[in-house]
């Protein structure tokens, strides 16, 4: 099959390549992190990106800002873990966002 066949095909027969996204706020305390990346691991998900790091908010305090990325999730599986990750001890405020791609990008 062609780039452009593949292309043509109904969406909901093509491949779904949707990433979620969390942004993470946090006191800066060791147990935040495991915490948060043991919600991933205990529904065997691993993030396909990590990144965090300790900056100095406005009010002087150390914030850990974790920003994680995860392949593949169903909807409602992503805001379950959003919900969760809300719950955690020191986490201040969770952002979440959806990635997708279009068309042409999955063809290419």
């Amino acid at each position: 099959m062609t780039n452009h066949a593949y292309a043509a095909l109904d969406a909901s027969t093509q491949p779904s390549k949707s990433v979620y996204c969390y942004s993470v706020h946090a006191a800066a305390e060791p147990d935040v992190m495991p915490r948060v990346l043991e919600l991933f691991a205990k529904r065997n998900l691993t993030p396909t990106s990590w990144h965090s790091s300790v900056a100095q908010t406005n009010h002087g305090f150390d914030e850990l800002q974790i920003d994680i990325q995860v392949q593949q999730l169903d909807a409602h599986v992503a805001e379950h873990i959003a919900r969760c990750l809300r719950q955690i001890v020191y986490v201040n405020t969770v952002l979440t966002s959806e990635k997708g791609y279009s068309n042409s990008a999955l063809s290419a």
